[in-house]
């Protein structure tokens, strides 16, 4: 990162930015020198901008402050401002809303052209106008699916059909590239996370307790059992065929749990504040909505199994990644798009 030299030695001076980037309303932490004036404690406070979008600080040190992201940021230049003087420029990556007013709950899907669908769940029981919106490369956005009530996850089979659960009806739906809906499974309770095998079995995680895994024949097996979440379960797999879950409860402390093909379940990581959806790059890192160490974002969690969050910001339930690096973020109520240099891998 190219950082810009000040005239004034005083002046504040900015040397690292952590996490790599945020969404509105997450924090950034500036690491550098002279960022409040020392031995002083009746000066206004710092503040920051993003290009011309002014911030406020939750903490400043000496050598340490907390930005909070504004509303209306965009990935630009951060400077802080302090007595007058300006800080050097270091660039903040901060995602942009795609798609907002929306109600999600897991991760968005993307199918192999690029699109990306997501959810409108609505409250449980609830029809909503439209329960499926497909976002072109273009970021046009588009409806795509009605009349499905409570979707709860998404994902594509290797054929091009997007597959949606409902946690009203314990219904899978399959959903034609051009958008037609028919009923592939019935039965599977509060139906929640979904996931494709290497083998096209889909699984289905049925917020109670159970996983299910449904053949291409349509043959339903129980494939393993865990304690019931409050929200949901949220299932990926690993290129070794062992399938992912996280189930969300009230506790600070959760684990993502791993199910070998025998059905049989372990711990992967633990330490997590609710973790929801998951995604993987291409060398197999894991990616999760989740808080770690007090921070909520996406955390990283390599194949050594070290964490760290390396994007900012409250309400994510889940992600999937786009081409070209990029990411599309699902927060309760907006789909966010950022460049973060990672290439994804494909959930099947």
């Amino acid at each position: 990162m190219a950082l810009l030299q000040t005239t004034k030695s005083d002046a504040p001076f900015l040397e690292s930015v952590n996490p790599r980037a945020a969404i509105p309303g997450g924090v950034l932490e500036v690491h550098g020198v002279h960022l409040i004036r020392s031995q002083s404690s009746d000066v206004p406070m710092p503040h920051a901008t993003f290009g011309e979008t002014e911030a406020s600080l939750d903490l400043a040190r000496e050598t340490r402050a907390v930005v909070r992201v504004p509303v209306g940021a965009i990935a630009s230049d951060l400077v802080l401002h302090r007595d007058g003087m300006a800080s050097n420029v270091v660039h903040a990556n901060v995602g942009v809303p795609m798609v907002e007013e929306m109600h999600l709950v897991s991760n968005p899907a993307v199918d192999a052209e690029g699109n990306v669908f997501a959810m409108v769940s609505g409250p449980r029981g609830e029809n909503v106008p439209v329960s499926i919106f497909k976002v072109g490369r273009d970021l046009q956005v588009h409806p795509f699916v009605r009349d499905v009530m409570n979707v709860s996850a998404l994902a594509f089979d290797r054929s091009g059909y997007l597959y949606a659960s409902s946690r009203h009806e314990g219904v899978v739906y399959r959903v034609s590239p051009a958008g037609a809906v028919t009923t592939f499974a019935e039965g599977m309770g509060l139906a929640t996370g979904l996931a494709f095998d290497r083998d096209g079995n889909l699984f289905v995680g049925d917020r109670s307790g159970t996983i299910f895994k449904i053949s291409p024949e349509k043959e339903i097996f129980v494939y393993a059992t865990l304690e019931p979440s409050v929200a949901a379960y949220h299932l990926a797999f690993r290129d070794d065929g062992v399938l992912l879950v996280t189930a969300p409860t009230t506790s600070s402390n959760q684990s993502i749990f791993a199910v070998d093909e025998h059905g049989t379940v372990s711990v992967f990581f633990a330490g997590l504040g609710r973790p929801q959806g998951m995604a993987f790059d291409f060398d197999g890192n894991l990616y999760v909505a989740a808080s770690w160490r007090g921070q909520r974002g996406i955390v990283r969690i390599d194949q050594d199994r070290h964490a760290e969050v390396i994007v900012s910001g409250n309400d994510l339930v889940g992600l999937c990644f786009l081409e070209d690096g990029c990411a599309a973020l699902a927060t309760n109520s907006t789909l966010f798009h950022i460049d973060l240099g990672i290439q994804g891998r494909a959930l099947i």
